[in-house]
């Protein structure tokens, strides 16, 4: 499922007839592209979770055109030029698709018709603005960072918590049109994926989507998913675990619990993560009087850990424990946690029971006063 979403996520980041009755009819511009160039279309296979290629075209005189099998239900499909880099992402469904196609930027080419790509290329969209605004966002904050302009960073916080506040909505408002398309299960995924809504909302919505979707395997994969997460919901009682320190011993949750503790999962690698790592330090020495302990699992790489001991010592994060098994995304506790994306946050009080998910920046801190106020 890691590795579903991780594609997923990727392929969403490269985006920002002549036909039958039965099947799906491909037609397409290419300008600038020599005749005899193929055109390669592929899907994503159900069960290695990667490409695979499933026909080809040839261009002539700038266009191409292709007929594909009918489809028993939409797949995430892909069109790549010979000899240009990228793949421009559709849904295959069983209608006729027009490509008009950029090569020197396939991120600004579009496919049309068919209820599946319109809805498609609406979220992509979107996705597209909030690119371009979170980049702009971490541009700033990384400024305000090296200038150590504590005021700068708080109002990049506040438009943070604006801006996810609207992708939010508008992630949910596109879902509510799209239940009986293949957007829907990749919008949960998307949600899930970047903690936009927690593992519980996602489970809600995905009872809202079509039985006919239900049979793709992506969303078999989804749901697979969102069971595995029941253990590490808001409400549970957090799952005990022991990993390395950096010092090699073996340190246990149940051996740190603080009257508050917060279980941070986090990488050197992680420009997010460390731009929040002030926010987490300054948390720390407001409350660690008054029983608050942070326990930080970093899923950095096999062979890497003077990457993540330095990134302690940058960070300041000595003050508190860390364990790491140095396994990326295949960290036994991150997959014990279903952690999909980080930084990621659990709240838990005085018994183990997780309070709050993935708060940051004045939220975390206020959610922690409260609990030990």
């Amino acid at each position: 499922m890691k590795k579903f979403l991780f594609l997923f996520s990727s392929v969403l980041f490269l985006l920002t007839g002549c036909g039958e009755d039965k099947g799906y009819y491909l037609s397409g511009d290419v300008k600038g592209v020599e005749n005899g160039t193929k055109i390669y279309i592929s899907e994503l296979d159900g069960k290695t979770r990667s490409p695979k290629a499933v026909d080809t075209a040839i261009v002539q005189d700038e266009k191409f055109e292709l007929d594909m099998k009918e489809m028993d239900l939409p797949a995430l499909s892909f069109l790549r030029i010979e000899g240009v880099n990228g793949n421009l992402v559709f849904i295959a469904e069983n209608e006729k698709l027009k490509f008009n196609i950029n090569k020197d930027s396939i991120r600004s080419s579009r496919v049309s018709g068919g209820q599946e790509n319109e809805a498609l290329y609406e979220y992509l969209d979107h996705m597209k603005e909030m690119n371009r605004k979170i980049g702009k966002m971490q541009k700033e904050a990384r400024t305000a960072m090296i200038q150590k302009d504590t005021a700068k960073l708080k109002s990049i916080q506040a438009t943070e918590t604006e801006l996810k506040d609207n992708d939010r909505k508008a992630k949910e408002e596109i879902f509510s049109r799209n239940t009986d398309t293949f957007l829907a299960v990749t919008l949960l995924a998307d949600m899930l994926s970047s903690k936009s809504h927690s593992s519980k909302e996602v489970r809600d919505m995905f009872s809202e989507v079509s039985d006919r979707i239900k049979q793709t395997d992506m969303a078999k994969d989804l749901k697979s998913e969102l069971e595995k997460m029941k253990n590490a919901e808001t409400g549970s009682k957090a799952p005990d675990f022991e990993a390395p320190t950096p010092d090699g011993e073996m340190l246990a949750l149940s051996d740190r619990m603080g009257q508050v503790t917060v279980v941070d999962f986090w990488a050197a690698w992680c420009k997010p993560c460390r731009i929040e790592n002030p926010n987490l330090v300054n948390t720390y020495n407001k409350y660690k009087d008054q029983g608050l302990n942070i326990i930080s699992v970093s899923l950095d790489r096999p062979g890497q850990k003077d990457r993540w001991v330095q990134a302690i010592k940058d960070d300041k994060l000595e003050q508190w424990d860390h364990v790491s098994n140095l396994q990326f995304w295949q960290d036994p506790v991150a997959r014990l946690y279903g952690i999909t994306a980080i930084p990621a946050t659990y709240i838990l009080d005085k018994d183990g029971i997780i309070v709050a998910k993935n708060l940051r920046g004045d939220a975390l801190a206020e959610k922690i006063g409260e609990l030990l106020n």
